[in-house]
């Protein structure tokens, strides 16, 4: 078992993972190939809380949970809340992976943004990638002749070689998008509620769920709802397909939640929401990256009518 694995599976159990620990921890999740070291952790997680429960502890006839203390009945739930919180750990990482076939992937690169980093990277057939803060992207070191896939978590902008015979897919969770030359951006951080795609020229086909493919053209953005797989909003006529790549920030309709969790990985800080109520409400607004975080949550406070403090390095809106 890979020691790097067990390291930050041991800082997400005790909820003292980094950001950038979280989101390797989870990437490696995601590929697939630790599946049986984390299965194997989680069991002696389960194992070594369950042996703290006193002998006395026992399953009587009818199937029934007997514990003479309360404490008894304590341990034994917090044994099965921290193997379950694991276990759903796993598969919330396992559902976002893309769409392919399990075990080992041969000769597959991968490329990987902290919070405010971003990278250029050219792909095997000439494509240019711009990813955006704590993004992933996979592919194959070399494209086979009928079709070239990759695999994105966060955001990037393509801008793909066309190739008539040899359809360009990226996979995004249970969502793919397929050109065969084009530029266009792909939004689908993990725990936002939509996965955006927008194309700046060329023509895209997305499809998701049950639903009919949707094509979209130079100019035009789609909103695909994740929980239902359905669409949440087609626009036309959009000013710029990746504004994030000229230093521009913007948001339309977006909840506030998901802008926040945008401003964390762009600006690599805490931000904490007091109200709940708060973390739905849709904000249009659009500013300049090198503002600042706080000139920008300053704006945001006064979309929200609401308060910004820092303590502690931890902004908070209330």
């Amino acid at each position: 078992m890979e020691e790097r694995i067990q390291y930050l599976f041991r800082r997400y159990r005790d909820n003292t993972c980094t950001p950038q620990e979280y989101e390797e921890f989870f990437a490696l999740l995601r590929q697939g190939s630790h599946d049986e070291d984390v299965r194997e952790l989680i069991r002696q997680v389960y194992e070594a809380e369950a042996a703290n429960t006193p002998a006395e502890t026992y399953v009587n006839g009818h199937g029934q949970l007997v514990a003479p203390f309360r404490r008894n009945r304590a341990i034994l739930r917090k044994a099965l809340a921290m193997a379950a919180i694991f276990v759903a750990a796993v598969a919330a990482a396992l559902w976002l992976m893309p769409e392919r076939k399990r075990g080992p992937i041969v000769n597959m690169a991968r490329q990987h943004t902290a919070r405010s980093e971003y990278k250029h990277l050219r792909l095997p057939d000439g494509s240019e990638v711009w990813l955006n803060a704590a993004s992933t992207l996979e592919f194959p070191q070399q494209f086979s002749e009928s079709k070239r896939e990759v695999y994105l978590t966060g955001e990037a902008y393509f801008d793909v070689e066309h190739a008539e015979q040899q359809p360009f897919i990226i996979h995004t969770g249970k969502i793919s998008t397929t050109v065969l030359g084009t530029a266009f951006n792909i939004k689908a951080y993990p725990g936002r509620k939509n996965v955006v795609v927008s194309v700046s020229q060329g023509k895209v086909s997305v499809d998701y769920g049950e639903n009919s493919p949707t094509t979209l053209t130079k100019g035009q953005q789609l909103k695909v709802d994740l929980g239902r797989l359905a669409p949440a909003g087609k626009k036309t006529l959009i000013a710029e397909a990746a504004p994030w790549k000229q230093g521009d920030l913007q948001y339309d309709g977006e909840t506030l939640a998901d802008i926040i969790a945008d401003l964390e990985r762009v600006y690599d800080v805490k931000i904490s929401i007091t109200q709940e109520e708060l973390r739905k409400v849709p904000v249009s607004t659009s500013f300049k990256r090198d503002i600042g975080v706080e000139q920008a949550l300053q704006v945001l406070c006064r979309l929200t009518d609401t308060k910004l403090t820092l303590t502690e390095g931890i902004y908070t809106i209330h």
